[in-house]
């Protein structure tokens, strides 16, 4: 049996049903590949509640680590036996085993484990690109970053820390504020008893951050955009909270000539050399001891509902992973 979470329509967490689904194998160009972890992220609610539309029926999960059991005509950078980890397109890795493209499959390290390289691999390297590929970022610098005690905070702050950069983190509690201070967050505001945009201007000497990296979304956009300095960088990477309503762009002329930009992972990996690099990055971050991957949730890939369920009540803390 070759256990696989479809969904045949968009909905609550009811909508996951696990089936059994042949793997088959590799064409030119592919790999074939048995789990022993999945990664869970925000990515894939937006997909199974079709904020994110997806073609139906559709398997669900972006990112996993496992075993390479075949591989297909023209894969030169991973052979069968080899330790493997991903975060790419398309959908599908809450499963035993799938057929996918190669290109975006890395080879895992021996010092990194399954679990760690299913719980890093969309979350690190979208640290890596939100601290390294988006906008020039310097020692001394100002970040904001939201939910900073998620997987991606985690990561994040541990980054900022190893890069020189100053992090004020946000979260909803006092003890995941104290859970982004301990990782390497130069402050943690709660915004459940704070105002955080008073705050960062308190905290900024009225100046704002330099940059803003936010996953919340609607809930955090026109106060995050109200904590930067003039010539700021917006960096909105996802919608936690529900996708940002259309605004006036003369509000970032008003408010000191700001700058914004969407990005997504998917386009910073799209090319094979790049997301090799990307993940060479962050397995040289864990294994030097400057990020430790923090698995707060594991739930078995029959619970994938009430790992859902977690993840979406916004319980969770650090990374979140299924084990096959």
């Amino acid at each position: 049996m070759n256990k696989t979470v479809v969904i045949n329509e968009f909905g609550g967490s009811d909508k996951l049903q696990i089936m059994d689904m042949p793997a088959g194998d590799p064409a030119a160009g592919q790999v074939r590949i048995a789990h022993k972890a999945c990664g869970l992220n925000f990515i894939d609610v937006y997909q199974r509640t079709g904020l994110y539309p997806l073609s139906l029926p559709q398997a669900l999960g972006m990112e996993g680590a496992g075993v390479i059991e075949a591989v297909g005509e023209g894969v030169t950078h991973l052979k069968v036996g080899d330790r493997a980890a991903y975060a790419s397109m398309p959908p599908g890795s809450y499963c035993e085993r799938r057929v996918m493209p190669a290109a975006q499959v890395c080879p895992l390290p021996d010092g990194i484990s399954f679990e760690q390289g299913a719980a890093m691999m969309l979350q690190g390297m979208t640290v890596q690109y939100l601290f390294h590929r988006t906008t020039p970022l310097h020692p001394g610098d100002t970040v904001l970053f939201h939910a900073a005690a998620g997987g991606v905070g985690l990561i994040a702050c541990q980054w900022a820390k190893s890069e020189g950069i100053t992090l004020i983190g946000t979260a909803g509690t006092d003890d995941k504020c104290q859970l982004a201070l301990g990782y390497g967050a130069t402050h943690c505001i709660n915004y459940n008893t704070e105002n955080f945009e008073e705050k960062v201007k308190e905290l900024t000497g009225g100046k704002g951050v330099d940059v803003v990296m936010d996953s919340v979304g609607a809930s955090t956009f026109e106060g995050s955009l109200n904590s930067l300095k003039p010539l700021g960088m917006m960096i909105t990477f996802g919608n936690a909270s529900g996708p940002v309503p259309p605004f006036n762009l003369a509000q970032l002329g008003a408010k000191g000539s700001l700058k914004i930009t969407r990005p997504t992972l998917f386009t910073h990996i799209g090319n094979h050399d790049d997301c090799q690099e990307m993940a060479r990055h962050l397995f040289s971050k864990v294994i030097s001891g400057k990020l430790e991957i923090v698995i707060g949730q594991e739930f078995a890939l029959d619970n994938v509902k009430k790992a859902h369920d977690a993840l979406e009540g916004r319980v969770t803390t650090g990374s979140t992973i299924l084990t096959v």
